[in-house]
């Protein structure tokens, strides 16, 4: 079975979904998964399953390249610049959708921070626990449950402040060919956000802050 779990990584992983919100907590969880497994089919597993994942209404998730622009998730344009350090004095966003790519990772970039002091605070969950699989994805809820616990009512010393965090130097674009991702592309949601980007960019003013 260790073929099907070896993803990007030379080791073997464990595929896991999960959605933050701004005050850092997980709002949702899907672990277990090999981690070979295509995001876009997590996700189906996710929204698919009783009590699964659910989008508010007239609401919309940022998520990252692997997935395609679909109702009720918006990732980033790609081919464009997106990475935070892409972006300086020196090459500020010169289109509507570098803008937009640039203020969605200002925002996505949450996850990254979270993941990395889940990590951090669970230094175990890097390494290769000598468990049975099924016992390291109740590992893996097990940390998430004790990480939303310590975020609302623990002393925390791991999450770092938004000044110190460095986010991961490139994004990685998953390994599904980006016009099959394009095939699956919503319509409508395709063109909700090209509105919202040609809205940043007319609303851009002449602040480069």
């Amino acid at each position: 079975m260790q073929a099907a779990f070896r993803g990007r990584k030379s080791n073997t992983t464990q595929n896991v979904m999960a959605v933050v919100d701004f005050d850092l907590k997980l709002t949702y969880v899907l672990a277990g998964w090999e981690g070979s497994a295509h995001d876009a089919l997590i996700l189906a597993d996710a929204i698919e399953r009783p009590n699964g994942l659910s989008v508010p209404e007239g609401k919309f998730y940022l998520v990252d390249a692997g997935y395609a622009c679909c109702p009720g998730f918006m990732p980033l344009y790609r081919g464009v610049h997106y990475h935070l350090s892409e972006f300086c004095s020196r090459t500020y966003p010169s289109n509507d959708r570098e803008l937009y790519n640039l203020r969605h990772s200002s925002l996505r970039v949450t996850i990254e921070h979270d993941f990395g002091a889940l990590k951090n605070r669970f230094c175990f969950l890097d390494n290769k626990p000598f468990h049975t699989y099924k016992t390291q994805v109740k590992l893996v809820l097990a940390c998430c449950i004790l990480h939303n616990w310590i975020l609302s009512f623990g002393i925390d010393e791991v999450v770092p402040t938004e000044e110190a965090w460095v986010a991961n130097p490139h994004v990685v674009i998953d390994s599904q060919p980006v016009n099959h991702l394009q095939s699956q592309e919503n319509c409508g949601m395709v063109a909700r956000r090209d509105a919202i980007s040609a809205s940043m960019w007319a609303n851009r003013g002449t602040s480069r802050t």
